[in-house]
């Protein structure tokens, strides 16, 4: 540490903050008049615009910004001129205290100020137009706040990152540094956003040893929930132990030790004997205890439904079909096709039904016409999809109230459903749309609410994109040798052959290249270089489609990257979208968070559940706009696709991104009025038909692809070979006798 210089300065602006390693480039006011800030660069962890910092480091220079201040490690100096402290407060450090409300108590506290706030809280009172209210709010903030400062100088030794500290805090509250010290691997289970490697760096530098059982277990449990993530419900026990030896750098011997007492613990795994998906000898799988519950949950009261001897539109039974369909032609002014009128008796008589198929071949026409009929008999339909727009898609369609499964289930903090197997839902019939989205643990939920006696429509698309969550649920219900019913539409409405959306999409399905010439809707704007196909693809979205199309670059107009990253993937997409369409303007107000700014006019998707939002919890693919900013109460708003007004403390807003270009895996289940697809050699890995085709078929009326024909090519022929580890086909076929486990 010697030879290390000292800076002493207020801290201005954090011009760009890695949350992932807390690495902070700053402006820094020495004090030298002129108006010349110092750029710092360095962890600058926990720091806030308005303090003022005592920072040692070393003097650097950096060849396009210049001389700028290296800092190993700083202190927080109260400010004592009445100008730093102004500067301090109005920072938005204390909630409550916005920039009006800082000059008012400073003008009549003037150096004592933070004296006041500190030791005598109460007397902010004096201050015109600070009621008993906010005046607690303060107090209470500042203590809040003083807490966090103690929590952030012990967590600045390990090297979590502000945001991190600040809900390490709220979880634990004054218990933190206790359990950090104590049970750090505890955080990567109750904090959202600490992962296994962000609690293992903090559990060895408060010294807990490398081959600890404890570290092991939890790393298991971590490799277990990262496969979760990447859409397994289970993982091979060999594959597991592999894994667990890779990440952790411990003896095969130690991992299968861990594995063993894990399995012994009734909340630590379930291992259970199931069959080869390619007819090997049977596999050991491992699963996570909500998993394994999930997934017998799921098909025992599957089973069930299908299996019930009541009715609730018993009435379709002996029904004369020639008659009811002549009659529902008579109502909506078109026949159905042969297999059209086979799903509409399958999902009428039979308890558990799947519809699917393409774009153009009539699902949306067969709900429809399911739906009319059901009503006609006075049946209780009840339509839900897991998404917003795909809920309102589907309202719009039948002319019913439909929801989200979310919403309908009315789950409640901690993810409970309102309604379940001891409270079923009122329905004589469930329709599910968009049902290739339902992960494992959301269907288990929703299929313990449908009464037995009611009947249970799957719809959707099977070639699209498994859901994000763990599971196949669609693909699994259609499996063969299953105890479900299901009618495929294969042929494309005349009238949708005119559409080179549907073309296309059904053309990448079959392995062949999309038509891009001579078509109104579909488009290829050919681009070899990653990056300039990155600029092209911001071009097309935010100015070409609007002034052609008439379409509004915020609301219609989606732009679909495979991945997120690389310079054609959705952050950087994100990034020049908004400085096209919702450009930093001084009437806009906007709050810096890490690397990103907010701003009023903002599209943001959410990217976690949040049961505790809104009427019942916001849920992770959520988009929305950016309606209100309040600097004062630190609070960001945002009115959602489905009309709802949910706020956000400053602290949460690593919750939200932007969602002008968002990932195609992220927009499954919605649908836009154009969508624009950036294809480059840079995404090689994602390349695949099922993510071209997903892609493809969010599109209502416009397509345009924007990239290399070589990428093109490259993912119209890759299937893709992932399939996922799941044994939910295997129990509804009675391929794993039940009750038999290791």
């Amino acid at each position: 540490m010697s030879n290390l210089a000292v800076v002493e300065g207020v801290l201005e602006r954090i011009t760009y903050a890695n949350e992932e390693n807390g690495y902070t480039v700053a402006r820094v006011d020495t004090g030298r008049g002129g108006g010349d800030l110092l750029t710092v660069v360095g962890s600058l962890l926990g720091a806030q615009p308005g303090e003022s910092l005592r920072m040692e480091g070393r003097w650097g220079s950096h060849p396009q910004y210049g001389r700028q201040f290296v800092c190993e490690n700083y202190t927080t100096v109260l400010p004592a001129t009445i100008q730093g402290i102004r500067r301090y407060l109005g920072s938005g450090l204390i909630k409550g205290i916005g920039p009006r409300i800082a000059d008012r108590i400073v003008e009549h506290f003037g150096t004592a100020t933070l004296d006041v706030i500190e030791a005598e809280p109460k007397r902010l009172i004096e201050v015109p137009g600070l009621g008993p209210k906010r005046t607690k709010l303060i107090g209470a903030a500042w203590e809040e706040q003083k807490a966090i400062k103690e929590v952030m100088v012990f967590l600045q030794g390990v090297g979590v990152t502000t945001s991190i500290a600040v809900r390490i805090y709220k979880q634990y509250g004054d218990a933190s540094v206790s359990v950090v010290k104590n049970q750090p691997y505890r955080l990567a289970a109750d904090v959202w956003g600490i992962g296994f490697l962000t609690a293992d760096r903090i559990a060895q530098s408060v010294g807990i040893p490398h081959d600890s059982p404890e570290r092991v277990k939890a790393g298991l449990q971590y490799a277990l929930s990262q496969s979760t993530d990447q859409g397994h419900c289970f993982l091979p026990e060999e594959r597991l132990i592999a894994d667990g030896v890779k990440l952790l750098q411990v003896d095969t011997g130690l991992v299968i030790e861990c594995l063993a007492e894990l399995a012994a613990d009734p909340e630590g795994v379930v291992r259970e004997a199931v069959p080869d998906p390619d007819g090997g000898d049977p596999v050991t799988a491992v699963y996570l205890v909500p998993f394994h519950r999930a997934e017998l949950s799921l098909t025992g009261q599957l089973r069930r439904l299908l299996q019930a001897e009541d009715d609730r539109m018993p009435g379709f039974q002996d029904v004369d079909w020639d008659r009811a369909l002549s009659w529902l032609a008579g109502r909506t002014g078109a026949d159905l096709a042969p297999e059209q009128r086979d799903a509409v008796r399958l999902a009428l008589t039979r308890k558990v039904a799947v519809l699917t198929g393409g774009p153009g071949c009539g699902k949306s026409f067969t709900v429809r016409s399911i739906v009319e009929l059901a009503r006609a008999k006075k049946a209780k339909v009840v339509l839900a999809a897991p998404t917003g727009r795909a809920a309102k898609r589907l309202a719009e369609l039948t002319g019913a109230e439909a929801s989200t499964v979310h919403r309908l289930l009315e789950l409640k903090p901690g993810g409970d459903a309102a309604y379940d197997r001891d409270r079923p839902l009122d329905a004589d019939l469930v329709v599910v749309d968009e049902a290739s989205m339902l992960d494992l643990l959301l269907a288990n939920k929703l299929v313990k609410a449908v009464a037995p006696g009611a009947h249970l429509l799957f719809v959707g698309d099977v070639d699209q994109l498994p859901s994000v969550g763990a599971g196949e649920v669609l693909r699994d219900l259609l499996a063969e040798g299953g105890p479900v019913p299901a009618v495929r539409l294969t042929r494309i409405f005349r009238q949708a052959q005119k559409s080179g959306v549907v073309t296309n999409a059904h053309r990448i399905n079959s392995g062949l290249p999309p038509l891009t010439d001579g078509l109104p809707d579909f488009f290829l704007f050919a681009e070899e270089d990653t990056e300039a196909a990155g600029r092209l693809t911001v071009d097309v979205a935010a100015r070409r489609i609007p002034a052609r199309f008439g379409l509004d670059p915020r609301r219609d107009v989606q732009v679909l990257a495979p991945m997120h990253r690389g310079p054609a993937g959705a952050g950087t997409l994100n990034g020049l979208l908004q400085e096209a369409i919702t450009p930093a303007r001084p009437t806009v107000a906007e709050k810096r968070f890490g690397g990103r700014v907010f701003r009023v006019g903002d599209k943001v998707t959410q990217i976690r559940n949040n049961y505790e939002k809104g009427a019942n919890g916001v849920f992770n693919g959520t988009v929305g706009v950016v309606t209100g900013l309040d600097l004062d109460e630190q609070r960001l708003t945002v009115r959602t696709e489905e009309d709802e007004e949910i706020g956000y403390e400053f602290g949460e807003l690593d919750e939200l991104a932007h969602a002008y270009a968002v990932t195609i895996h992220r927009s499954q289940g919605s649908e836009y009025p154009a969508v624009v697809i950036p294809v480059t050699t840079g995404a090689w890995m994602m390349l695949q038909r099922n993510l071209l085709y997903t892609a493809v078929t969010r599109a209502k009326k416009l397509v345009v692809l924007v990239g290399s024909r070589k990428a093109l090519a490259q993912a119209v022929r890759t299937v893709s070979a992932g399939r996922r580890y799941t044994a939910v086909a295997a129990r509804l076929s009675g391929r794993i006798p039940v009750g038999i486990m290791t």
